[in-house]
């Protein structure tokens, strides 16, 4: 006869799933109350004045009353002193007004692709859209850039490779107003 001892009894497939489902519970127990102790150590969550529901109840926004103010007596922009800036054209007749738009320019001299800093004012031009132009074989060519005006001031960037002197100026679209010019030197 056959020895019924050396024979498995039972669900040994039942039974490892429920080793397995012990040792889970008791390593999360573990980990959980690890981790309770850690925030605790470490003031994680924790409130100097009380439960959540405390802190959020005493939480006040506070908005003051609107106080008139006075208007800037000083200029609106002020240029660096050290920074080269190009006078309007003298067109040699002394009756001709000076030009509106008044342009300078950030940088005498950048390498190819440098940023070229142009800024000026327009004081009767608020909200008005200038259009940068880049002086080509004698004649005025649109550059892809333009500024729009905001508090009679404006100030933008452009970027070229083309070497030597170049001549730039902004020209309102509207108007076709121009400003003076200013000479940079790339390379």
């Amino acid at each position: 006869m056959a020895d019924r001892t050396s024979e498995p009894t039972g669900r040994p497939v039942l039974s490892g799933l429920l080793a397995l489902v012990g040792v889970g519970l008791v390593v999360g127990l573990l980990a959980g109350l690890t981790a309770l102790m850690v925030t605790k150590v470490l003031g994680v969550g924790a409130d100097a004045g009380g439960s959540p529901q405390q802190a959020r109840s005493q939480e006040r926004l506070y908005i003051p009353d609107p106080v008139e103010t006075e208007s800037p007596s000083g200029p609106l922009m002020t240029l660096d002193p050290d920074s080269p800036t190009v006078a309007p054209d003298d067109t040699g007749s002394s009756s001709a007004p000076a030009a509106p738009i008044t342009l300078s320019v950030g940088q005498a001299q950048v390498s190819p692709m440098g940023q070229i800093d142009l800024s000026g004012t327009y004081p009767r031009g608020e909200g008005a859209i200038l259009q940068v132009q880049r002086l080509e074989n004698g004649a005025w060519a649109d550059f892809p850039v333009t500024v729009s005006v905001s508090g009679r001031t404006f100030a933008t960037y452009v970027m070229t490779s083309r070497p030597g002197e170049n001549k730039m100026r902004v020209v309102d679209t509207d108007t076709g107003t121009a400003s003076n010019e200013i000479t940079v030197t790339v390379g």
